[in-house]
């Protein structure tokens, strides 16, 4: 998969311990994800697609129509960020995936999302 020039996307994850229950193997994380239009012309985002992946190898796959309920145009030069959140059995693991964009000639492309880490603080050296 080709990732697209004209978009760079960031991620940041955070464990919320107060919403975790480690005896009932229950580790939430937050992600903020920036997406940055570097190119000329504004894009969509249409759908997402992510594999998350905890630390004994179990993956599970999540995909549907945009983020946190929209689909929002980003212009060029300007970045859009959201917060989200997944749950993991197990106190490490990796999330991984890509956007489905438009431009604004209507043609469909991908943009990846760079595998990124969640991790309890203590996980973290």
């Amino acid at each position: 998969m080709n990732n697209d020039p004209r978009i760079c996307i960031q991620v940041q994850s955070v464990y919320i311990e107060s919403q975790s229950e480690p005896d009932a193997e229950r580790y939430v994380f937050a992600y903020t994800v920036s997406i940055r239009n570097l190119g000329r012309d504004p894009v969509q985002l249409i759908s997402r697609y992510w594999r998350i992946t905890n630390s004994e190898g179990r993956q599970t796959e999540v995909q549907g129509e945009g983020v946190i309920g929209e689909q929002p145009v980003i212009r060029p030069g300007e970045e859009y960020r959201y917060t989200s959140g997944t749950v993991l059995e197990t106190p490490l693991g990796t999330m991984e995936g890509y956007y489905t964009m438009v431009d604004h000639e209507g043609a469909d492309f991908i943009s990846e999302i760079p595998v990124f880490r969640l991790a309890i603080p203590t996980f973290i050296h």
